[in-house]
């Protein structure tokens, strides 16, 4: 296996996680939500972001890596924080898509820097493009309704 490949997996197994990390929070934040409204929409994004995951799961496996199949560490640790936060101070839906949003801003982020890595093989580069699409589209959504629901 070359450099390049265990590069690219290693790139991919991060992307993955933090994914998988995505899916879980729009999972918890559709539990959470007071409203029909967000909760279809959170749910809708946990399902594309299930999608994602799989796509760069499978180019793991096409480059002959073991695919993540976890969350993060620090997520696990974040999503008892924000339940540990919606125990005490009771959650509703500003709170609740103001915390979507900050997720979506660090996944954003993190395939922003995969695409900005130029150690990645163009094959890769243009499966993380194909997902970046996708977690771009949420990350907007949210932060639109993040303005939106402020301006009120």
């Amino acid at each position: 296996m070359t450099d390049t490949t265990k590069h690219d997996i290693s790139t991919l197994n991060g992307l993955i996680a933090t994914t998988i990390d995505s899916v879980n929070g729009y999972t918890e934040a559709a539990k959470d939500s007071e409203s029909s409204r967000f909760n279809s929409i959170f749910v809708s994004r946990a399902a594309e972001r299930k999608q994602v995951a799989s796509k760069l799961q499978q180019q793991v496996a096409a480059l002959g890596g073991n695919a993540e199949d976890d969350g993060t560490l620090l997520a696990g640790a974040h999503r008892v924080l924000l339940n540990l936060k919606a125990a005490v101070t009771g959650q509703d839906d500003q709170a609740i898509v103001d915390e979507v949003e900050r997720g979506e801003d660090h996944i954003k982020a993190k395939y922003e820097d995969a695409l900005a890595d130029n150690d990645v093989s163009p094959t890769t580069k243009a499966v993380i493009q194909e997902a970046y699409t996708s977690v771009r589209r949420g990350h907007d959504e949210m932060r639109d309704i993040k303005h939106a629901m402020h301006s009120n």
